[in-house]
């Protein structure tokens, strides 16, 4: 069974009319099935996979035929020098050739490095499963599904919990070797275990870099390379303090949540506070990619320890207060606070509740509703 991503589909195949389109994210998230449901609307088109030898002598030779009209290169980033090559491809090809590029590794970091590429690409993330994804497929959604198998496809689609198991394992393994050795960090890859051991059971609270490095006996730079590593491999995602225009609101320590839910070691209550961050996550990625809009997702701590778990905030201006409840459905008092004093429209979401109500400008919702209307 498997699960069209239509607006994915739909907004990819209107970008490549114009440039070049850069389809990132977690591996195993769908990126080849995507790209080969686009290819069926394109009779020329091939698949070229960097793996693959014999994909890798033609994408070498540029051996494709002329009359080509789409090209998906998977995991082109692990070729030396793909930056220019691919400029040099595009630069050079037939007026009908248009160029997907796929990776499970952020091809999006180039938009650092000041190359030629730029303007040449759109760049387009594919995410897990989230609520609002599933009601726009008119697939029927289970919160639970979400929160004991997984948020990606396969395992979230499997029907047998030991099978869920098997796959999760397996992606671990396959995650901590082939992709790491893949970036050339191989030399303490124990190390880097431990780390990401760490992190999965510190979800939903502020990382403290100086104790994880004297947890597993490395410098605190080597923490933040191994957990940028992380996030470069679409495993980890940080979420970070908002701080302008909120007094006292100092704390620099990000959060660390996991693009997998299964990969999350904690109570229910943390479990679903990871899936929440990647369905906001999701949500702000999509309005980025696809609309350009400058808007990030945030949470805000002061130094007396009030907290709420998320913020989305646009042009550096909160939007929305959030707070995450499995099963509390009294108003936070950490979200009256944060309303009281900055007048920002404000939710708390609960899983289990049963009766939705607003006070004032703070609203309490089932999680379920409030995430379905999520963009995407």
């Amino acid at each position: 069974m498997q699960i069209d991503r239509k607006i994915y589909k739909e907004k990819i195949l209107k970008d490549l009319e114009r440039k070049m389109v850069f389809l990132v994210g977690p591996r195993q998230v769908g990126k080849t099935f995507l790209s080969k449901e686009i290819l069926k609307e394109f009779p020329g088109g091939i698949y070229l996979n960097y793996d693959f030898f014999k994909h890798r002598e033609i994408i070498r030779e540029m051996s494709w035929l002329e009359e080509t009209d789409l090209i998906v290169f998977d995991e082109l980033h692990k070729m030396d020098g793909w930056k220019n090559y691919i400029k040099g491809v595009y630069d050079t090809r037939e007026k009908n050739l248009k160029i997907l590029v796929t990776g499970s590794a952020r091809l999006d970091v180039i938009r650092q490095t000041g190359d030629a590429l730029t303007g040449r690409y759109f760049l387009h993330h594919l995410l897990p499963f989230t609520v609002s994804e599933l009601y726009r497929e008119n697939f029927e959604v289970k919160m639970d599904d979400f929160l004991e198998k997984s948020t990606f496809p396969e395992p979230f689609l499997m029907n047998n919990k030991n099978d869920v198991l098997r796959w999760r394992n397996q992606y671990i393994d396959t995650l901590l070797k082939e992709e790491v050795f893949n970036i050339g960090i191989i030399d303490k890859l124990n190390k880097l275990k431990l780390i990401f051991e760490l992190l999965r059971r510190k979800v939903g609270s502020p990382i403290s870099y100086k104790s994880i490095a004297e947890d597993v006996q490395v410098s605190v730079n080597t923490v933040k390379k191994y957990i940028s590593i992380l996030e470069n491999l679409y495993i980890v995602f940080k979420i970070t303090p908002f701080t302008k225009n909120i007094a006292r609101a100092i704390l620099k320590e990000p959060k660390i949540y996991f693009f997998d839910t299964g990969l999350v070691i904690g109570n229910k209550g943390k479990i679903f506070e990871n899936f929440v961050a990647l369905s906001l996550l999701k949500h702000i990625t999509a309005l980025k990619d696809f609309f350009g809009k400058n808007i990030e997702l945030k949470y805000l701590r002061t130094k007396e320890k009030k907290e709420i778990d998320f913020t989305i905030v646009e042009n550096e201006i909160p939007k929305l207060f959030i707070e995450v409840k499995l099963s509390d459905d009294n108003i936070s008092k950490n979200l009256k606070y944060f309303y009281k004093k900055y007048e920002v429209p404000s939710v708390q979401i609960v899983k289990d509740l049963k009766n939705e109500y607003q006070v004032k400008d703070i609203k309490v919702l089932k999680a379920k509703n409030f995430l379905k209307d999520l963009f995407l």
